[in-house]
């Protein structure tokens, strides 16, 4: 999954904000403050770690050694993206939980909820005995996180922009989508998972070409073959695409091809 930096610009806890506040010296908002110039030192330890392993240190450093921190649900939220980087998916699944019920009403768990609802709908196993509670969790926190995303607010004080917000949470949304088709997708029923994914590429701030790959997949096994060999275009027309991207969906594109014949 792409790194979601601005969900945390976007300080939707108002934890967020702070910390990019104090990386890079703002004034101090409305946001919630260090309880002491320790604890502000180890948040911005989090701010400024160079790779996922420092960042997972810094967090665990700072709920370690500042158990009543205001910002355990934005850190851990944090510590759940770092591992997402480093593929580890038990750590990030872990990590976002914890996110989530540091603080389960707050905008960070909302960030959290999508990511591990992505992480489980595409971890989760055909024969995994759990795998209708894994996909069935999931859903509901894409589902609560999509009942949260209209009502919150930029928070007071932030510099965040409008329109960068409004991009914010048009990007959420998609996010949400996709990962509805994610789960979709592990459950086989490919109809639903080609709407989701559908939403989710429209909804989109800027093109994802994982995404528009995803939803040419969808396509192909509707049997909408058109559709896919429309949508795969414009993914292998984009510039740098990444060498997986574009092998998947080559592949997809001659599948497409076929599907026009009347081959499989």
């Amino acid at each position: 999954m792409k790194k979601r930096t601005f969900a945390v610009m976007a300080a939707l806890a108002g934890a967020a904000a702070l910390l990019v506040a104090q990386a890079q010296k703002e004034p101090p908002s409305a946001a919630p403050q260090p309880k002491s110039a320790k604890e502000g030192d180890a948040i911005k330890k989090i701010v400024n770690a160079k790779t996922p392993d420092e960042k997972i240190a810094a967090v665990e450093n700072l709920i370690t050694n500042f158990a009543d921190t205001t910002f355990k649900s934005v850190a851990l939220y944090e510590a759940a993206e770092a591992a997402d980087q480093k593929q580890d998916y038990a750590k990030a699944v872990s990590y976002g939980q914890l996110s989530i019920d540091a603080d389960p009403k707050g905008g960070d768990a909302m960030n959290a909820m999508l990511l591990v609802a992505g992480e489980l709908a595409q971890h989760t196993q055909k024969y995994d005995l759990d795998r209708e509670d894994k996909l069935g969790k999931a859903e509901k926190y894409v589902n609560q996180a999509l009942e949260m995303l209209p009502v919150i607010a930029k928070p007071a004080g932030s510099k965040i922009s409008d329109a960068d917000f409004a991009a914010f949470k048009k990007d959420k949304t998609s996010e949400a989508h996709r990962d509805l088709g994610l789960i979709a997708t592990a459950r086989t029923k490919w109809d639903v998972a080609a709407a989701e994914f559908k939403l989710a590429v429209d909804g989109a701030s800027t093109p994802d070409s994982v995404m528009m790959a995803r939803l040419g997949n969808a396509y192909n096994e509707t049997s909408k073959f058109a559709d896919a060999k429309a949508i795969l275009q414009k993914v292998l027309d984009m510039p740098n695409l990444n060498p997986s991207v574009k092998a998947f969906a080559t592949s997809e594109m001659a599948r497409a091809d076929r599907g026009l014949k009347g081959g499989k």
